[in-house]
């Protein structure tokens, strides 16, 4: 569903994506995770089309991201660290937005907002404003509204951060249910290393813009003689506290997203 093969991305003399390649399969649960400033949210600007590669292929479904653009973005949904829902618009009106923006038919917009909103424990709220939705009632509709166009894959970045473990625990069943009944690729970043080895298939890490690990948690503490997702991580990419800002890409992606939520 997802091929990168020797991925570069460089500012001026700063190569923040360092000649990356992984693949990952249709249907599968994938876990990018990296430290702050590591090249994980310039790569999903890359395989999300907001980024031009400094060289390097990627591919979607199998489409080549350069030159099929439009297509690509047909095929995937992305909910961003940062907010991007309308709060002075209700639960039912950000869905049918989206709907709309998307080009998904009007039958098929109210019979999946509806399917969804009830997966997602929201459709009793459905009319209220979006202002008045506790955080965790936020991030569900943001990921509800990814599903709608029923895209191929869903792009995560940091979907649960802030959430408290219940919160985090409820979403995760609820896109584990729509990945498995809708054969949905999900590509997550997470800081929770804990969620990933529960909920991703397979693991690849990413530091100082290089990928360092790649494979199931089993396989990744087996490699580091760890005996957690956690410790593998640790004995990989080391324990140094990192700055965010030292990867431009990350600045980008929030203006972005700023831009979307406006």
């Amino acid at each position: 569903m997802i091929q990168v093969n020797d991925l570069v991305k460089s500012f001026s003399d700063f190569r923040a994506v360092d000649q990356i390649s992984f693949s990952v399969q249709p249907g599968e649960i994938f876990a990018f995770l990296g430290p702050n400033g590591a090249g994980k949210t310039t790569t999903i600007k890359m395989l999300t089309t907001l980024l031009k590669p400094t060289s390097g292929t990627l591919a979607i479904d199998g489409l080549d991201i350069a030159r099929h653009p439009n297509e690509v973005r047909k095929r995937f949904g992305i909910v961003f660290q940062d907010p991007s829902l309308d709060n002075e618009l209700t639960a039912l009106e950000n869905m049918e937005i989206h709907g709309v923006l998307y080009g998904v038919p009007a039958r098929v917009r109210t019979e999946r907002t509806e399917k969804l909103l009830k997966l997602f424990e929201l459709w009793d709220r459905r009319d209220s404003f979006v202002k008045t939705f506790s955080g965790g009632m936020k991030r569900r509709l943001e990921i509800a509204r990814g599903f709608l166009h029923t895209p191929k894959i869903l792009f995560l970045d940091e979907p649960t951060l802030g959430l408290d473990p219940q919160s985090r625990n409820q979403l995760w069943s609820h896109v584990k249910h729509v990945n498995e009944t809708e054969g949905v690729t999900v590509f997550l970043t997470t800081h929770y290393m804990d969620e990933a080895e529960k909920v991703a298939q397979r693991i690849a890490i990413i530091d100082h813009g290089k990928i360092v690990a790649q494979g199931t948690t089993a396989e990744l503490k087996e490699q580091t003689k760890t005996d957690s997702l956690e410790g593998a991580f640790l004995a990989l990419t080391g324990t140094t506290i990192r700055d965010e800002s030292a990867n431009p890409g990350a600045d980008q992606m929030r203006q972005f997203s700023q831009m979307w939520r406006r």
